[in-house]
């Protein structure tokens, strides 16, 4: 007889490496320029940082109680489901494919193309689309061949992205910098509101720790959920936002907030600072290593997610996407990942695009720690192997954070077309929800 119930074999190391490895991608290269631009402040950067570490440990302490009640695969679609009925769970599935997803895919396509292009001094303009296009189809390509493929390339990428990592927090932490800056007093640039300010910092540094909603998912999985899964979030969540502070404090250390401001290119210069011409560029390419195997990641998921909707029924053309290639991969799910993608690719926005996939996460997000509070009205007796840390302090703090997130992408007016698009894409799919469960 099959086994059809997951082994509890993971202990707390495990778990950790599952946290640490989940998270850490692109972000902390790259959100320093926005970071640094909407607050015009040093200091306010770090800040961010902090409050935004903080949201994210609340919000992972807080779904990982559902994570643990419902250890099956489905993750936060199904605790949705379970919490306020099928099209809620349906609505997040629907939008993690033709938004969330995309715009990730999108932005990390674009940021990939725009350090190559830079690197090796090709003119941009419209090359930067079709490179980034093409770059996205030889991700395609690698999840055509299958999971096992995919998961093996995803495993190495993994590893290869810690190294640049690595390299630029030894060197510019020991080195002699030139730019000082100042912890306090705290204070934004000129012009510029404080609150607002860290707010839209907040909202750019919440990619950076994109990814923490799926760990839950391996509660069913670890040999002490009550102890180990509150620990490894805590700890793993902890150590990735301080890996984070220390990155942007070695850029800070060497350029001029002015120069960060906007400057996607903070990272390779930086590099180029501490390790010369050659050892700087050799840098950049272990960061264009990391956002391929970032982009890889994302793809790899976002194609199964059409296709498990589908396998229940819950997609429209059904069918027709739940059908496997020859090597066992979503084909038809991914052309559809990839024409969106490849839309929003078209706008060539990094920033507005990664501010899209953080707010239209954060609003289901929302959801998810307030179901905390429902299933323990409406299902007290079900069984929870961990209960949230510091109930009901830690989901309030996680509220109130995705609050402020919401609040702050919304009142940007710089991200008015792009939240008209994920508003328009929620309201499509509540229609086609309808169509399809009558």
């Amino acid at each position: 007889m099959g086994q059809t119930s997951l082994k509890r074999e993971v202990g707390l190391i495990g778990a950790l490496s599952a946290v640490v490895g989940t998270v850490i991608g692109a972000g902390v290269f790259f959100k320093i320029a926005a970071m640094a631009e909407r607050t015009g402040s040093a200091n306010l950067v770090i800040v961010a940082w902090i409050l935004a570490a903080i949201f994210t440990i609340a919000g992972g302490l807080t779904v990982a109680e559902l994570g643990a009640m419902f250890p099956e695969t489905g993750g936060a679609t199904k605790y949705l489901e379970y919490s306020y009925g099928p099209i809620y769970g349906f609505l997040f599935g629907w939008i993690q494919t033709l938004v969330y997803y995309p715009a990730n895919i999108a932005a990390l396509a674009i940021i990939w193309t725009t350090q190559f292009t830079n690197l090796f001094g090709i003119k941009q303009g419209k090359n930067l689309i079709y490179i980034a296009i093409i770059v996205f189809i030889t991700i395609l390509i690698i999840n055509a061949l299958g999971s096992k493929f995919a998961s093996r390339a995803q495993s190495l990428f993994t590893i290869l992205k810690l190294i640049p990592i690595a390299l630029i927090v030894f060197a510019g932490l020991f080195s002699k910098a030139d730019v000082h800056f100042q912890l306090l007093p705290l204070a934004a640039g000129s012009h510029i509101n404080p609150i607002a300010g860290v707010g839209g910092a907040i909202v750019a540094a919440m990619f950076a720790f994109d990814g923490w909603i799926g760990i839950g998912n391996i509660a069913g999985e670890l040999k002490n959920p009550k102890r180990d899964l509150p620990l490894s979030l805590t700890s793993g969540l902890a150590i990735i936002g301080l890996i984070y502070l220390l990155v942007s404090i070695v850029m800070l250390r060497h350029m001029p907030i002015n120069q960060i401001m906007g400057n996607q290119e903070t990272a390779s210069q930086v590099a180029q600072m501490l390790f010369g011409g050659i050892g700087g560029k050799l840098v950049t390419v272990g960061i264009l290593i990391s956002v391929y195997g970032a982009l890889n990641g994302y793809t790899f998921t976002a194609i199964r997610v059409p296709y498990a909707l589908a396998s229940e029924g819950n997609f429209p053309f059904a069918k027709t996407f739940v059908k496997l290639n020859r090597f066992a991969s979503p084909w038809n799910s991914s052309v559809l990942v990839a024409l969106v993608s490849i839309g929003l690719m078209l706008s060539n926005q990094f920033d507005p695009l990664t501010d899209l996939a953080v707010f239209i996460s954060w609003l289901f997000f929302i959801l998810l720690f307030l179901a905390v509070f429902k299933l323990r009205k409406t299902m007290p007796d079900k069984e929870r192997p961990y209960k949230t840390w510091l109930y009901p302090v830690t989901p309030i703090i996680a509220i109130l954070g995705g609050i402020f997130i919401l609040f702050s992408y919304i009142t940007n007016s710089a991200n008015l077309p792009f939240f008209a698009f994920g508003m328009i894409m929620i309201v499509l799919g509540i229609i086609v929800f309808k169509k399809i469960s009558k």
